[in-house]
C-alpha cells in the first residue's frame, strides 16, 4: 500500500464495481426502533454522556437537512461537526493526518478538498444501489479524514444521512462499528453488503411488528389454547 492512505483509497474507489453491490428494496423503511438514536443513547452514553448528547444534536441537524432537501456539502458537514465536537468553529484539516495509532497517513494536496466535495455529491447518484452509496460515503469520510477529530462519528452520521434521504433508517447500527482499511476493495463491497443486510433485516422486523400490531387490533393474535374464531359475516346475514 502507498504510504498515503488517502491516495490509495481514491485509487481503490475508482476500481471497485459499486454497481455490483447488493441493492435494496427502494421503498422507505420506518423501523419501530431508531437504531442510530439508540446507539447514541445507549453504548455511547454509557461511555460519555456529553458526547451522546452532542451526537444526538448532530443527528437532529442531519435529519433537518434531509427534510429541507439540502445536498451533502462540506459546509453542511462543518455544521454537524461543530455539534459533534461541541466547538464554535471547525476547519478542514490543513496538513497530513494520521489514524490507527499513526500507521495510516492521509495526505493533503492542492485538489484534496475539491475531490472531496465532488465525492460528496456522488452520494446522491441514483444509478448506484443505496447500500453502495452509503458505504462509499462512509469510507470517503473515514479516509479523507476531513477534520482533526471526530471523523469516525461523522462517518456514521453521513452514512445514515445518505440512507435517510431515501426514507430508509436502520433499527441497529452496532454491526457497522468495525475498523476499515483504505487498501481493501473487498472490504468496501463487504460494507455495502452489510448495509444491504441490515436494511433487509430492519424491513423484516418492521413488517413483523406491523403484522403483529395489525392482527392484534383485529383480535386475530391468539394463544394456542384459545377457542376457535367464529367465521366473519356481513351484517344482516344469518350467523
Amino acid at each position: 500500500m502507498s504510504d498515503d492512505a488517502l491516495a490509495t483509497w481514491c485509487h481503490i474507489r475508482q476500481q471497485v464495481d459499486w454497481s455490483s453491490a447488493a441493492g435494496a428494496d427502494p421503498t422507505p423503511v420506518h423501523p419501530a426502533v431508531d437504531g442510530l438514536a439508540a446507539w447514541f443513547d445507549g453504548p455511547v452514553r454509557l461511555r460519555n454522556a456529553d458526547r451522546a448528547d452532542r451526537l444526538l444534536s448532530a443527528m437532529t441537524a442531519s435529519r433537518a437537512a434531509v427534510a429541507r432537501g439540502e445536498p451533502l456539502t462540506t459546509a453542511l458537514l462543518a455544521d454537524w461537526q461543530k455539534l459533534v465536537l461541541g466547538a464554535d468553529e471547525v476547519h478542514l484539516r490543513r496538513s497530513d493526518a494520521y489514524a490507527k495509532g499513526g500507521r495510516e497517513r492521509y495526505g493533503l494536496t492542492p485538489h484534496t478538498w475539491q475531490d472531496f466535495a465532488a465525492y460528496l455529491r456522488q452520494s446522491a447518484d441514483p444509478s448506484l444501489p443505496l447500500p453502495a452509496r452509503a458505504a462509499r460515503a462512509y469510507l470517503d469520510i473515514a479516509f479523507f479524514h476531513p477534520y482533526p477529530d471526530g471523523n469516525a462519528r461523522l462517518a456514521l452520521l453521513v452514512l445514515a444521512h445518505v440512507m435517510d434521504r431515501e426514507g430508509v433508517r436502520l433499527d441497529e447500527v452496532g454491526p457497522l462499528q468495525t475498523t476499515r482499511y483504505a487498501d481493501d476493495p473487498e472490504g468496501a463491497l463487504d460494507l455495502a453488503a452489510l448495509i444491504a443486510v441490515l436494511i433487509r433485516a430492519t424491513r423484516g422486523r418492521c413488517t413483523t411488528r406491523w403484522e403483529w400490531r395489525s392482527c392484534r387490533s383485529e383480535g386475530l393474535c391468539r394463544g394456542p389454547d384459545a377457542p376457535p374464531l367464529r367465521a366473519r359475516h356481513n351484517p344482516g346475514e344469518p350467523q
